[in-house]
């Protein structure tokens, strides 16, 4: 059977719900993939070293077409950028960690479209030896880049401000556009920018936004804010999901 859909492999989040550990994906990723890539989603499990049984993460890139490190309620664990420990009770996922930061360099090397939102966003800077903010909103001269978590959804993940392309970037070849309108979700973000990062866009106090790699031989976009909520509706998470999926699609050519 000739295959249609660009196959596009979506990292997993380790989760323990009740008394054991499952691997996650969201389903507003899922369901982007679908209607702005037209990709067709499979999910990566997260195994960690300890778990693996020898298992390699890296042999399931032979049958992908693209990549997307998705969002995530965990925070990477702040030894991977020599960062301070984490305020208690804070969430992370090291067998994610683990994963990622094998699959990143593997994949960019190899020219496997790849696009990282939110976590994803800021594991790709920290793969390129980039270091985070744990809490942008006690940062000075930062914004509060936090969502109110009492409110709903749809206000949770409504536009509050905007992101500035870098003028002839990958944003604003993408999109058309120069800036746009962004939701929020976030209390991590880019503190040093990783070696070989490019900057695709910037927000009002300056915080890091999007990026891509100088030297990928394929498309690579990270960006901090959620394209993949309610992707229909808006434009520009349109425009970009539509090219990441092009991109799988020249690449599976």
């Amino acid at each position: 059977m000739r295959r249609v859909r660009p196959i596009i492999g979506v990292i997993s989040d380790r989760r323990t719900l009740g008394h054991h550990p499952f691997q996650v994906q969201g389903e507003k990723y899922l369901t982007a993939i679908v209607a702005g890539a037209g990709g067709y989603p499979v999910g990566l499990p997260v195994l960690g070293p300890a778990l693996d049984d020898g298992f390699d993460l890296l042999e399931v890139l032979e049958s992908l077409d693209g990549l997307l490190l998705t969002g995530s309620p965990s925070n990477v664990e702040p030894h991977r950028y020599q960062g301070s420990a984490s305020r208690p009770g804070t969430l992370h996922d090291p067998e994610r960690d683990h994963s990622a930061f094998e699959l990143i360099p593997a994949v960019v090397r190899q020219g496997i479209p790849l696009f990282a939102v939110c976590r994803g966003f800021q594991e790709l800077n920290v793969a390129y030896g980039g270091t985070l903010h744990q809490e942008v909103h006690n940062v000075p001269g930062k914004l509060s880049h936090r969502e109110d978590k009492s409110a709903p959804l749809e206000a949770q993940y409504a536009p509050v401000h905007e992101v500035r392309f870098t003028p002839g970037g990958m944003l604003a070849r993408i999109t058309g556009r120069d800036a746009a309108m962004v939701n929020s979700v976030h209390s991590q973000g880019v503190d040093r920018l990783g070696a070989g990062l490019v900057v695709e866009g910037t927000a009002p106090d300056g915080l890091i936004e999007a990026v891509t790699v100088a030297s990928a031989p394929g498309f690579v976009l990270g960006v901090q804010w959620h394209p993949e909520w309610r992707v229909r509706e808006s434009e520009v998470s349109m425009a970009i999901f539509r090219a990441f999926g092009d991109a799988c699609r020249s690449y599976r050519a």
